[in-house]
């Protein structure tokens, strides 16, 4: 009997214990899978969810990381513990911060300065680390970002790396300029500040009435260095929006985890597919606007050559406008899409495409869908 009672008396102690172990921390854990890189992306209030999106989808393309979200509550109830690097992508770096709150900003700050893991900050990111006069940020990197003027405008930019650059990023040596998306990022002031640059713009970013110019150019695009024991990495631009590009962000997660360098397949490393800055100034916001709504036209043809209007723009919003089309009564228009999400690297979209072959009733069409399905499935692992 005596037995039987502490038998029991055990087994309500296993069980209490594993009940509080359930509810004591709600957040989901992130799962190491085969000694992977174990990456967040900070998806709190200020987080664009677009960005975040886009962020995880690139870092899909490395096999050896393992990604998550992360809220502020995760980081609270003790998750960062499990990660090696964290994301914070593009949005508002001010709201980032307010979301984070004071105990989190801390948390996050010993998660690099203590425990010698890894920060990325991407364009909005980018102000959050800033040690900007006034503006409430988590001072990571020295360099302040030049508040007056900040919202610059958006489009595509181009860029430089220096040799410092060229031996994170050796597949781009061979650029004299490169192209990466760019919507308000911050232009950081390095003078007087030690810190590393890896590259600078070129493009003269100013595109509302009454902005000065010749501010952006020679300002860092990619800036990195050590904060404590950990590292920060910083991209001004939008890398995980741009096809051809979306690879440097598992690159800049691996450098601030100090893991190898690994490089990836010809058909993400595409620089050469862009070969000019796009501005969008008031004449082509009109333009992108006016191609949106020719997206709903009665007449197939027009719909496909504002498809081919907005890529050829670069339109950063088009990508996630065009799957809807797969949807389209028009084969045509469907299949302008699926190539449209293919040529842009969408990976997001995959589960869209698959619902499209599932109800696809022509073979031969089917065949083309399924063929840019498989495309874009080899673009993560």
């Amino acid at each position: 009997m005596l037995l039987k009672k502490y038998s029991s008396l055990y087994l309500i102690l296993v069980v209490a214990f594993v009940g509080s172990l359930m509810n004591s921390c709600n957040s989901e854990i992130p799962v190491q899978e085969n000694n992977s890189i174990l990456v967040g992306v900070f998806n709190g209030e200020g987080a664009s969810p677009v960005c975040v999106i886009e962020t995880m989808e690139a870092l899909r393309i490395d096999s050896g990381i393992t990604a998550r979200e992360i809220s502020s509550a995760d980081i609270m109830n003790g998750t960062l513990a499990q990660l090696d690097v964290l994301i914070f992508p593009g949005g508002s770096g001010s709201k980032e911060y307010n979301n984070l709150g004071e105990l989190a900003a801390d948390k996050v700050r010993d998660f690099a300065r203590v425990d010698g893991k890894g920060l990325v900050g991407i364009c909005a990111g980018g102000y959050l680390f800033s040690t900007t006069p006034d503006y409430h940020s988590l001072q990571i990197t020295p360099a302040p970002d030049i508040r007056e003027y900040y919202d610059r405008g958006r489009g595509l930019i181009s860029f430089s790396l220096n040799d410092q650059g060229n031996e994170i990023f050796p597949e781009l040596k061979d650029y004299d300029s490169l192209f990466i998306q760019y919507y308000d990022g911050p232009m950081f002031e390095t003078a007087g500040h030690e810190l590393t640059v890896l590259g600078t713009i070129n493009t003269d970013i100013a595109t509302h009435e009454g902005y000065p110019h010749d501010v952006s150019p020679g300002k860092p695009v990619l800036m990195n260095g050590s904060y404590g024991k950990g590292k920060y990495f910083i991209n001004v631009g939008h890398p995980e929006a741009t096809a051809g590009m979306r690879w440097m962000v598992p690159r800049m997660a691996r450098w601030t985890a100090d893991k190898p360098l690994i490089s990836y397949s010809e058909q993400i490393i595409r620089p050469q597919i862009n070969n000019k800055a796009i501005l969008f100034y008031s004449e082509l916001v009109s333009f992108e606007k006016e191609n949106f709504w020719n997206l709903f036209h009665k007449d197939d043809t027009v719909v496909i050559q504002s498809l081919q209007n907005l890529h050829s723009i670069r339109s950063r919003p088009s990508i996630r406008w065009s799957i809807g089309l797969l949807r389209h009564s028009s084969w045509d228009v469907r299949y302008k899409a699926a190539q449209y999400l293919l040529e842009t690297e969408y990976t997001w979209s995959i589960s869209d495409i698959e619902a499209a072959c599932k109800t696809e009733q022509n073979e031969e069409h089917n065949a083309l869908l399924q063929s840019i399905l498989d495309e874009l499935r080899q673009l993560v692992n």
